[in-house]
């Protein structure tokens, strides 16, 4: 049985004479489609019916204090989320890649949308108050190119990005550091059980990169980020009815792949430290590029380093030995999981500088702190660390008792 906290009572009680209204439908929905539930999975959960979930998320009907307490326990979010007006406005933003489409995967991609939607609302805020590195990424657009010419300018774009951010021919020590410090904001969320490795858009002029999977390998992990970039590089004009036809989309993810493995591995330095068609020389390469063996042979066949038929037994012995999923220098302590970095460092400055304390933080962002902590690579526990959150929600909120 579900009981309503006193202190939860008073605030919707106070709300509801205040504006007649305490539930933001908008809220409930966004909320729902993050924890993947249908309207009549959460109406199960909490004992009502669909058609009063529905009436809720339309604005028609409010939930009671007992109901609203339920679904913000099923829905993990504390109350003020649903019931608080001022947040911060999200802007324009492009399509995102999340490399799969169809009606298996309208959960997943409603539950991304609400990730990214709420990613961007916590930026924007931090954003008030702290200027982020500014955006430094090149755009290009390959739809006047012909058919046959694609990968060939793909290669050649990969290579001036890296002249653009004075990177040479050599292997990239930190794929994450480089993108956070030419503008593109970025985090790691792992996405338990779900299909989701990474996906990006921009959003109004700031570049985003989510890293939802749940890899354990380095190497992996910075092909996702150099496949990213080459969406925001290659693709940010496209329109969303071009990604939601499924041929579009896997050209649109294989000129991504292209521009990772030519952005990891440019052609004429990694082209010239391959010598022979044997799986043990690319453990020795894998270390020195961070690029997975996999990757590596997938780039040796874009470059015809090798025929068909050695790429093929390549590709044989790989599966033979089991490296499809786990390969020779996949252990983090040999090639670490790169980390993003700059949020947690804007948010240390942010509370400890005196921008804004922990407790207005999360008045301001009233959503999920675990939430909000795993978006910003914050030490957990970091925002349940105030004891005075209650007394400054009533202020914010205006509420007298």
């Amino acid at each position: 049985m579900i009981e309503t906290n006193d202190n939860v009572s008073d605030i919707l009680t106070a709300r509801s004479n205040k504006d007649r209204r305490f539930l933001i439908p908008e809220r409930l929905k966004d909320a729902r489609k993050f924890m993947r539930l249908s309207q009549e999975e959460l109406g199960k959960e909490i004992g009502v019916s669909r058609q009063a979930i529905s009436q809720f998320e339309r604005g028609d009907r409010n939930p009671d204090a007992r109901t609203l307490v339920g679904i913000q326990s099923v829905l993990k979010q504390p109350i003020e989320f649903f019931i608080t007006q001022e947040f911060p406005e999200v802007g324009k933003s492009s399509p995102k890649f999340y490399r799969k489409f169809g009606s298996n995967t309208i959960r997943r991609r409603e539950a991304c949308d609400t990730y990214a939607e709420w990613f961007v609302q916590i930026v924007k805020q931090i954003d008030n108050f702290i200027n982020y590195p500014p955006v430094n990424i090149p755009s290009y657009d390959l739809s006047d190119l012909k058919e046959d010419t694609i990968d060939e300018a793909i290669d050649s774009i990969a290579e001036n990005v890296r002249k653009y951010w004075g990177l040479g021919l050599g292997p990239i020590s930190n794929v994450i550091s480089l993108l956070e410090a030419n503008g593109v904001i970025s985090c790691r969320y792992e996405m338990a059980g779900e299909k989701v490795e990474a996906f990006s858009f921009w959003n109004d002029s700031r570049p985003f990169i989510f890293l939802a999977s749940e890899k354990k390998a380095g190497a992996r992990i910075r092909f996702d980020l150099a496949h990213e970039l080459g969406h925001l590089v290659l693709h940010r004009n496209i329109d969303k009815e071009v990604i939601e036809d499924k041929y579009a989309l896997k050209k649109i993810e294989q000129q991504a792949d292209r521009f990772a493995g030519a952005f990891l591995l440019p052609r004429h330095s990694f082209g010239n430290e391959i010598f022979m068609p044997r799986l043990e020389a690319f453990v020795s390469l894998k270390q020195r590029w961070k690029v997975s063996i996999q990757a590596m042979i997938y780039r040796c066949a874009n470059l015809e380093l090798f025929d068909e038929s050695q790429i093929l037994n390549l590709r044989k012995q790989i599966s033979f030995r089991k490296w499809r999923t786990n390969e020779p220098l996949d252990d983090p302590s040999i090639i670490p999981i790169e980390q993003p970095k700059l949020l947690s460092k804007v948010f240390k400055i942010l509370t400890e500088g005196g921008y804004v304390g922990i407790d207005e933080f999360k008045t301001i962002i009233p959503i999920n702190p675990t939430f909000i902590e795993k978006m910003l690579n914050l030490d957990e526990g970091t925002l349940n660390k105030s004891k005075n959150y209650n007394k400054i929600l009533n202020k914010f909120l205006t509420i007298k008792k």
